[in-house]
């Protein structure tokens, strides 16, 4: 049974779903490359992106599976709130994920940047399969993102051969390049933080609600579910897989805001079930 549609949840829905269209409707608009949330040390970075960013999604799954849980969990705490306090912890949540996201994100950048200077600076076989093993191989070149992997595989091996070879040098140096110009200009887009936010707050007021799971389609209670959501966005982060194409922190941040909210408001953090 679905649960009834309230007024601020109707529109965010809206506004979510028809951005996401009208952007892919003019691509050439370049939605996410404006108003996507950018590394602050980026010349593209401007403060709004800590708000605009949560109003663009990647792809079709990624847009429904936040305004799905959105849809589900939205609602009840806009009932038990209502639509003003709603909003404002929406917000928040959006904007203090986008907040964590930046911090995390501008420490692994600065380290990342350190590593780029050091190998552009004295390259090595070495450091080229750390480089690459810990950062991946996507990136972009001659104006097209590209996978990388097989180039990769095919310097690594030939600078183990013969580290003084000057052309594989440089192209070990260009695709050193090309990883950490696509990573450090890549934009965060999604409403995930609001959307976590939402699910840590459902956790701590609706311990006890039974949630039947899709896949594996299993119940578990609201509080057990929040816990484990948690537990592996906070390992998944840490692991940093360099294939993982998913701002864990940003999930992360948005609990984190959610939490701190509900204890400031701590008169209406009562528990129901």
């Amino acid at each position: 049974m679905f649960p009834r549609l309230t007024p601020v949840v109707k529109n965010l829905l809206l506004i979510n779903i028809l951005i996401f269209f009208a952007d892919f409707a003019f691509f050439n608009m370049g939605l996410s490359h404006w108003l996507g949330l950018r590394y602050v040390l980026a010349e593209t970075f401007i403060p709004i992106q800590f708000v605009t960013y949560m109003f663009l999604h990647g792809s079709m799954i990624h847009l429904f599976s936040n305004m799905f849980a959105l849809f589900i969990f939205g609602p009840l705490l806009e009932q038990f709130w209502g639509p003003k306090r709603f909003l404002i912890f929406y917000m928040v949540c959006g904007i203090g994920s986008g907040v964590l996201y930046s911090a995390t994100n501008f420490v692994e950048l600065r380290k990342m940047q350190n590593e780029t200077n050091d190998y552009l600076t004295a390259p090595a076989p070495e450091k080229f399969s750390d480089y690459i093993a810990e950062h991946g191989t996507i990136g972009q070149m001659n104006g097209r993102y590209l996978n990388l992997y097989s180039m990769a595989a095919s310097i690594e091996d030939g600078l183990y051969k013969h580290p003084n070879d000057y052309e594989l040098v440089a192209e070990s140096k260009k695709v050193v390049l090309a990883v950490y110009d696509f990573i450090s200009n890549k934009p965060m887009v999604g409403a995930s933080g609001a959307i976590f936010g939402i699910l840590m707050a459902f956790g701590m007021l609706f311990p006890n609600t039974v949630l039947m799971l899709l896949f594996p389609p299993i119940p578990i209670k609201a509080k057990y579910f929040v816990t484990f959501y948690g537990l592996f966005e906070l390992y998944a982060g840490l692991q940093r897989d360099p294939g993982d194409n998913v701002a864990h922190f940003a999930h992360i941040g948005g609990m984190l805001v959610a939490f701190i909210l509900l204890r400031i408001w701590r008169k209406d953090t009562r528990r129901f079930y």
